[in-house]
């Protein structure tokens, strides 16, 4: 799975913390998660250090986090992406984001399926860039931090109980982070009919 080919890049990284990092800021631009788990299981495994794999995985994620803004900025100047969402109404969005602007980033990192649309929304109505990233960089430092912390717990499991197949348990691990966010994203679908 992701989190196998996320181990390859590493260990074709070796001992170089530079290619390290690299390897782990481009897997949580391919998918976060996967990336928080595969590196906590290198971090387990010895082959990465602690502070390399966190603020690798921060450095990746705010960058995306930021990309996301960016690609919402950069469609309000494009024509036809832009009448879609008339300027009156883009005001009244900018306004009612201004004022929420930690609470929106800090529950959209939290909530799947929450990101793509209100980071981008955030760039689209212009909201503070300031303001955006260090809310961004707050809510990475929260949820990367909790989710390696579990994954760290889930890697030593895996190595004690599952020796050699520990790989086969960390993509189950993988699968049930983004299955059980869905299933909560779901949840609340049906909670709010």
């Amino acid at each position: 799975m992701l989190a196998s080919s996320i181990t390859a890049l590493l260990a074709l990284a070796g001992r170089s913390a530079l290619f390290q990092a690299g390897a782990i800021i481009l897997g949580t631009f391919i998918l976060e998660d996967a990336a928080t788990v595969g590196a906590a299981m290198q971090v387990d495994g010895g082959a990465v250090s602690f502070r390399l794999a966190l603020a690798s995985l921060y450095v990746g994620i705010v960058l995306g986090d930021l990309g996301l803004y960016g690609l919402g900025r950069l469609s309000a100047h494009i024509p036809w992406i832009a009448r879609q969402l008339p300027p009156q109404r883009q005001e009244t969005i900018r306004a009612w984001i201004s004022g929420r602007i930690f609470k929106v980033v800090l529950v959209s990192r939290f909530l799947p399926g929450l990101r793509l649309p209100t980071y981008t929304t955030c760039g689209f109505v212009g909201a503070n860039l300031r303001q955006f990233t260090l809310a961004a960089i707050v809510a990475t430092m929260c949820w990367t931090s909790l989710l390696f912390a579990v994954s760290l717990r889930v890697g030593q499991f895996l190595m004690d109980h599952l020796g050699a197949w520990r790989w086969a348990g960390a993509a189950g691990f993988v699968i049930f982070v983004i299955l059980a966010g869905r299933a909560a994203t779901a949840g609340m679908r049906e909670a709010r009919r």
